[in-house]
């Protein structure tokens, strides 16, 4: 799985008309025509403008999580790791997106894939190791 990152830009303002009271995947509401506020995605999604980055993903491994090959990541540096957290990884060089495990019953750490497909990462003392952050959203393209 590749990663291509870049730093956000939360300078740019894009305000977008916001449905407050949410929008009902079932029997349509005479209210959904009514949006009164604005939303600004960067603002949304971006907590810490200087530690938070924009990652493409490419590849399969974590469709479980349902983050798909093509799909937008939040990733905020600054975060601190905890388990189970879905996270960009750097080990021994490459990077990936993986989720986390901590199996403190051995005193090990895993790179958990959200794909069968694909087999978990044991991290030993013999590898590098760097989490480089922790993903915070995902952003999908539907059509």
């Amino acid at each position: 799985m590749a990663i291509h990152i870049s730093p956000a830009n939360i300078e740019t303002e894009q305000p977008l008309p916001y449905a407050d009271e949410g929008v009902k995947a079932g029997f349509p509401s005479p209210a959904q025509n009514y949006m009164e506020e604005s939303i600004d995605l960067n603002r949304l999604v971006v907590r810490h403008p200087a530690t938070t980055f924009y990652a493409h993903v490419v590849g399969d491994s974590m469709l479980d999580a349902g983050i798909s090959d093509g799909d937008l990541i939040v990733v905020d540096r600054s975060l601190r790791p905890q388990d189970s957290n879905v996270v960009v990884a750097c080990i021994d060089g490459e990077f990936t997106l993986k989720r986390i495990k901590l199996d403190s019953g051995h005193g090990c750490l895993w790179l958990m894939p959200e794909n069968p497909k694909y087999k978990p990462i044991k991290v030993t003392e013999d590898n590098h190791l760097v989490i480089w952050g922790v993903v915070t959203h995902c952003i999908k393209r539907i059509h």
